[in-house]
């Protein structure tokens, strides 16, 4: 497994020791790395958008009256219409491992309902 910055720079200081100036950089260099970490990254354009698509696809299933297929998904929600299967799949996959959806399989088939 590889190491991370952090404990390559603890490896360097604990080699160092002796020179301060070179204790000192090290040190400045892990505060940047927890500076750098410390920071909250804002959800990128699709993550947002992905977040409105879940909430349309939880509306979709709660007004529905029996469990839908990702083609059905994808033809009942305009929003949908032109993405990938794939896509719809995985944001119903990231549904399911919240627990808000729930997926049953009939004959090969995958089927999602509202949990």
């Amino acid at each position: 497994m590889n190491k991370t910055k952090r404990e390559y720079f603890a490896e360097i200081r604990a080699i160092v020791i002796d020179n301060p100036e070179l204790v000192a950089f090290v040190d400045h260099q892990v505060d940047l790395l927890d500076k750098k970490s410390a920071t909250p990254r804002k959800p990128t354009a699709t993550q947002l958008e992905n977040i409105g698509f879940k909430n349309d696809i939880l509306i979709f299933l709660t007004d529905a009256d029996k469990p839908k297929t990702v083609k059905e998904i994808q033809n009942g929600i305009p929003a949908l219409a032109d993405k990938s299967n794939q896509r719809i799949a995985r944001l119903l996959t990231d549904l399911v491992k919240a627990e808000k959806v729930v997926r049953t399989v009939v004959k090969g088939t995958p089927y999602f309902a509202i949990a």
